[in-house]
């Protein structure tokens, strides 16, 4: 079994035991993950492994025999564990991560965070509320898109559960170059990146490498009566070994020669955590980062103009050569 499907059934049984005060037997919780997570069945011995689960990572669930029978429900201490007690610099804190995480708010995670807000405000004190309003006139989150995926809310839930029930679905695509048209993918993951969520799917069952696809570009999502099996792929090491969201076999290291206004805006504002910058002693520099694709590099090369330029691999090169060509003969013919 997948450690990602037994992780959201977990927190789908944690948000369970929330919404019911006065708890839950097996198989009310059962029926409401069965409902929620879409499975056709679920096992009570799998539920109770899941409780225990729970309750080794220091959760309060308690038993109660009540007339209806034995119930499930959160202690005592899980609700003390909730109560707030905030500092004015805590809550600008706050403020700004939710501010960065707008785009989730289409998202469970974007839900518990506003729920988690609406308490805040409810329970911190009215001078530690003056306090941290008069800081938030002082500090702005800037630079981030307004946009938000509530209104993708049934295609996530869909794609949530085709991820663990490793079930196949069909999309309704469209990218920049290609009309809206029917996709069959296999979802492994949903990952937010530079404020938009992606879905990190094989697109049929000879794809040998997964491909990214932006939700705001799916306009359906159904999901199919075909299941796949899923490979062991960590999807931690496969993101974090290239500069953005492309995907691809493998990554390519580029040779990138920086000025030295270059260099220290790079050393100041890195493109990877893995990224090599050698310093001469003009002050320029030799970057070397891997990357999945030339479209992670090429528009970072452009944003420094003539202070940078591509050495490696020579495709890259070529391909700079070209797009420069044709920026010339646009500029040329409109001057």
């Amino acid at each position: 079994m997948a450690r990602n499907e037994q992780l959201i059934r977990q927190h789908k049984l944690l948000q369970a035991l929330e919404r019911v005060r006065f708890g839950g037997t097996l198989a009310e919780l059962r029926d409401s993950l069965v409902e929620d997570l879409g499975l056709s069945s679920l096992h009570t011995r799998t539920l109770r492994r899941d409780i225990e689960a729970l309750q080794s990572a220091g959760i309060d669930i308690v038993t109660e025999d009540l007339q209806r029978g034995k119930v499930w429900k959160l202690g005592p201490n899980a609700k003390h564990a909730y109560t707030i007690t905030a500092t004015a610099t805590e809550l600008v804190a706050l403020s700004l991560g939710r501010e960065l995480l707008a785009p989730l708010s289409g998202t469970f995670i974007g839900q518990g965070i506003n729920s988690f807000w609406n308490r805040v405000q409810e329970e911190v004190p009215e001078s530690v509320w003056q306090h941290y309003e008069r800081c938030r006139q002082t500090l702005f989150i800037t630079g981030t898109p307004s946009k938000n995926y509530e209104n993708h809310q049934g295609f996530l839930k869909t794609l949530e559960r085709c991820v663990v029930q490793h079930r196949w679905c069909q999309i309704e695509y469209s990218s920049l170059q290609r009309e809206t048209n029917a996709r069959r993918i296999a979802p492994r993951a949903i990952v937010f990146y530079n404020s938009s969520l992606y879905v990190i799917a094989h697109e049929d069952k000879s794809a040998s490498a997964p491909r990214h696809w932006k939700l705001d570009r799916i306009s359906s999502v159904v999901a199919l009566d075909e299941y796949f099996s899923p490979s062991d792929e960590d999807f931690h090491n496969y993101l974090d070994s290239g500069i953005g969201i492309f995907a691809a076999k493998g990554t390519t290291i580029y040779h990138i020669r920086l000025s030295s206004a270059a260099a220290k805006w790079v050393a100041e504002e890195p493109w990877h955590p893995r990224q090599e910058l050698e310093l001469r002693a003009d002050g320029s520099g030799l970057l070397k980062v891997p990357a999945h694709h030339d479209m992670e590099v090429i528009p970072r090369v452009l944003g420094f103009c003539s202070n940078a330029e591509v050495l490696e691999p020579s495709s890259c090169r070529k391909a700079m050569i070209e797009l420069l060509r044709d920026m010339v003969a646009i500029y040329d013919a409109n001057d």
